[in-house]
């Protein structure tokens, strides 16, 4: 079970899912799997997450924080 602490949110979850689109732009490009989703399907469901959950595909923790995170993909 993994507990979530959010302290001082500063994204939208606009914010978010653009940078999680991005992200997942960038991973699509290096490795291209025809199964995958396209952009605009993957942000449809990104949309539907709510910011708890969206910050939880960020996958982000102590060595590599949200704000990391944000930087890189927004």
């Amino acid at each position: 079970m993994t507990t979530l602490t959010v302290v001082n949110m500063n994204y939208t979850k606009e914010q978010l899912v653009d940078a999680l689109v991005h992200e997942w732009e960038y991973l699509c490009h290096d490795d291209y799997d025809p199964q995958d989703p396209t952009p605009e399907q993957y942000r449809k469901e990104m949309e539907e997450l709510t910011i708890e959950q969206l910050i939880e595909e960020t996958d982000t923790g102590e060595g590599f924080t949200l704000e990391d995170f944000m930087d890189v993909h927004s």
